[in-house]
């Protein structure tokens, strides 16, 4: 829902009263998204900044949305406010809504809707959100850097009158050493970097340029971090064409760095950018970044994504391959959507959208050759006997699926008959000799035919 829509239309503002009751009421509500990659599914998401608080992970990603009518670049991109989401287990998702937006902030010049990648961090019990955005005319040129201030890492937020002063540019990220120094980088073709005030509002050093390898291509969105000792300086550079995920190491949190390798390779779809954060959660790290997964072919509508990270025994990152999978334990009572699978077969199986006028509606599979298969990691089935399966697919010629739990040669847990139909239906089927707790889930097209399917769940 665009709620700067309704306060931007007078008819609908005559009832003001009753509008300003439904509209607080519309902010203060949490919508749950339940997904994989991408994992926010119901609006467009990109240059996630991940952080651990309170034992919960929260991700302040920018928001991109279609161009409004009066947005003059309608091929570029287009961001007006900020969400927060969060959750406790990577896969069941809260959307807490919006956190700030610029038409409540005095400097930001909202026609350019500019508001994009931020990052969030905790101090003292008070949360610092950082965000970029183009000021006013006659106050400047470029971009500002503002910082809002809460309680709670949700909000709600209380914007600063002004940008902070001497910093000129975009993608800002925070680190706080060991030592209590906080640090504050940001992009402008390089990487920029100084001292911040206890305060967390005011620079508290001269203005450095980071000196990194590669010295050549366009460099932005930093994310530093600290492990072992060694602090990783991570970034998106154009080393080619698009956008590829890179780090460099040093001893200092000012550098200077040495160049240490690739995080992830360019997208293979072609997506300009990619923008990240990493963090530790519960002895696991991971790589939060952005694709076009909802957008594929307009890529400045993006979508948010997780992965696993892992370190070698010298401490040099793995480099991350992309996975529809994502991260995280699904719920076999919840819903599972099967067409963001692990792994699947060279031949008869691929997803295409529900719906290619509403991608937000998500994908589905499709298999279509005997044998054809799909695998699905890691789902929970808990402490107790699952009795049965309910399947939502379409198929016109009938089809038998056969699901397994963990390997192919596993014995048979579900044989579910389709019946030749037209459009959507939901097809139920017994389960046994499946064990509880997590397994991995596979599906196999038995025989002729060809078969779609939605999602599923477990009872």
């Amino acid at each position: 829902m665009n709620l700067l829509y309704f306060t931007k239309n007078p008819d609908i503002m005559k009832s003001s009263s009753l509008f300003l009751s439904l509209l607080i009421l519309i902010m203060l509500s949490s919508m749950n998204v339940y997904s994989q990659n991408p994992f926010i599914r119901d609006q467009f998401t990109a240059d996630p900044s991940a952080r651990v608080f309170n034992g919960r992970v929260y991700v302040f990603p920018s928001h991109d949305i279609p161009a409004p009518e009066d947005f003059a670049r309608k091929d570029w991109f287009c961001m007006e406010d900020y969400h927060v989401f969060s959750s406790s287990n990577l896969s069941d998702w809260t959307d807490h809504g919006v956190i700030v937006s610029q038409e409540n902030v005095n400097w930001v010049n909202s026609a350019t809707y500019s508001m994009w990648a931020p990052d969030c961090i905790e101090r003292n019990g008070r949360y610092y959100f950082y965000f970029p955005a183009n000021v006013k005319p006659g106050s400047g040129r470029g971009f500002g850097i503002g910082v809002a201030v809460a309680d709670k890492p949700e909000g709600p937020y209380t914007r600063q009158p002004e940008p902070i002063k001497g910093v000129v540019g975009i993608d800002p990220n925070v680190f706080i050493d060991k030592d209590g120094q906080a640090y504050l980088y940001w992009s402008q073709g390089n990487i920029f970097g100084a001292k911040l005030k206890e305060n967390m509002l005011e620079l508290d050093s001269e203005v450095t340029v980071i000196k990194e390898m590669p010295a050549k291509g366009l460099k932005e969105g930093p994310y530093l971090f600290e492990r072992k000792g060694t602090y990783y300086m991570t970034y998106p550079h154009v080393q080619n064409r698009t956008e590829r995920l890179e780090y460099a190491t040093g001893d200092n949190p000012m550098g200077p760095f040495k160049f240490a390798g690739v995080i992830m390779d360019e997208s293979p779809t072609g997506c300009w950018t990619n923008h990240h954060s990493i963090i530790e959660y519960e002895g696991q790290w991971y790589l939060f970044y952005h694709h076009n997964d909802l957008s594929p072919k307009f890529d400045k509508n993006r979508s948010v994504r997780i992965d696993s990270l892992f370190f070698n025994d010298d401490g040099s990152i793995r480099k991350v391959i992309p996975t529809l999978r994502g991260v995280g334990v699904s719920d076999a009572r919840g819903v599972i959507e099967i067409d963001r699978y692990s792994s699947i077969s060279e031949k008869g199986t691929s997803t295409e959208f529900l719906d290619p006028t509403d991608t937000f509606k998500g994908w589905k599979l499709i298999l279509n050759a005997p044998g054809s298969w799909v695998k699905y990691n890691s789902v929970d089935f808990g402490k107790k006997k699952t009795g049965s399966v309910e399947i939502t697919v379409s198929s016109s010629t009938g089809a038998t699926l056969l699901l397994r739990a963990d390997k192919p040669e596993s014995p048979v847990i579900s044989e579910v008959n389709i019946p030749a139909g037209d459009g959507w239906n939901t097809v139920s089927a017994r389960v046994k000799k499946l064990k509880p707790g997590v397994h991995h889930l596979l599906i196999t097209l038995k025989g002729e035919g060809e078969v779609e399917i939605d999602r599923l769940s477990f009872k």
